[in-house]
């Protein structure tokens, strides 16, 4: 027992409490974190094969997403009636779950302008959301008229400056102008100031929503998608006028006249066709670099249709 206390108050002054084994391991831990804390800091971050692995799958799920995206762009500026189908058939993939279609036909039901193509349409929605679309583009009327005005200062000529002033006049007063108003413009809608190429931003935005395209896109590309609506347009006069107005029943010439930029919704047939036949004789009698006037006939020729003539 004395021998025994000796060793323990021996190993107790001299700190060999401790076990060999023990302190051999704390000297290696030591040793281990001196290495790690003195040797220079890497510039990245090492991250466990789990962390790499999801920052791969948000990388991917990001760049998959902007791809989409892009996508989507791509098909609405070019393919607009294509991309109307093709958001209707990925909506229809919501259907796809279980009792989802009934959400789907709920959601026709209650918002069938937005989800369903024109062919889908009642009668009667046909008349009130042609009514809705043609409000949309008669409110860029006034500013695209203003603009017109803001530009005549511009003008070299003095007669197409009178031309241009006593026909935004007659607009403004609710008078519908005569197809000899509107090609003694032709010189003027040809070059600057009112040439396609030469329109102000605001200006390319507002005949942009008179055609009922997207007004939220730059500047070139508004002008692009203009010249191309407007060169198809031209191009379907020409044939349109080599068939006959008389050739077309009266939904043709309904669905002619209100993509002409007229609410035929709400007007005759004698009387669609009547402003028909003007419009065919203005577009057909201009040349491809006065595609500005038969641009802005959306808004000269459909206003005041049925007011007064001089």
């Amino acid at each position: 027992m004395a021998l025994s206390r000796v060793c323990w108050a021996r190993s107790a002054v001299w700190g060999s409490a401790v076990t060999p084994g023990h302190f051999f391991t704390r000297r290696l831990q030591l040793g281990r974190s001196g290495l790690a804390w003195g040797a220079p800091r890497s510039s990245k971050l090492h991250l466990s094969p789990k962390a790499d692995v999801k920052n791969l799958m948000s990388y991917v799920v990001t760049k998959t997403k902007a791809i989409n995206g892009k996508y989507h762009r791509f098909l609405g500026r070019h393919f607009p009636r294509f991309y109307v189908l093709y958001t209707i058939f990925m909506k229809g993939i919501i259907s796809i779950p279980p009792f989802a279609n009934y959400l789907v036909f709920l959601l026709m039901y209650l918002f069938p302008r937005q989800l369903l193509i024109r062919h889908f349409w009642t009668p009667k929605q046909q008349t009130d959301f042609l009514d809705i679309y043609h409000a949309f583009r008669k409110q860029s009327h006034p500013e695209i008229i203003s603009y017109l005005e803001k530009v005549i200062p511009l003008i070299s000529d003095a007669g197409l400056r009178w031309h241009l002033t006593d026909l935004c006049t007659k607009i403004q007063r609710g008078t519908h102008p005569a197809i000899h108003d509107i090609l003694a413009l032709r010189e003027c809608f040809s070059n600057h100031p009112l040439g396609v190429n030469q329109l102000q931003a605001l200006h390319v935005k507002a005949l942009s929503r008179a055609m009922l395209l997207t007004s939220y896109l730059p500047p070139p590309l508004l002008r692009h998608r203009l010249k191309t609506r407007t060169t198809v347009i031209h191009q379907l006069d020409k044939a349109l006028a080599k068939l006959g107005i008389g050739q077309l029943t009266a939904q043709e010439v309904k669905s002619a006249c209100y993509l002409r930029g007229l609410n035929s919704t709400h007007i005759g047939e004698d009387r669609c066709r009547t402003w028909l036949g003007e419009w065919l004789q203005i577009s057909c009698s201009l040349k491809e670099t006065e595609l500005s006037l038969l641009l802005h006939n959306v808004v000269l020729l459909s206003t005041n249709y049925l007011g007064t003539r001089r």
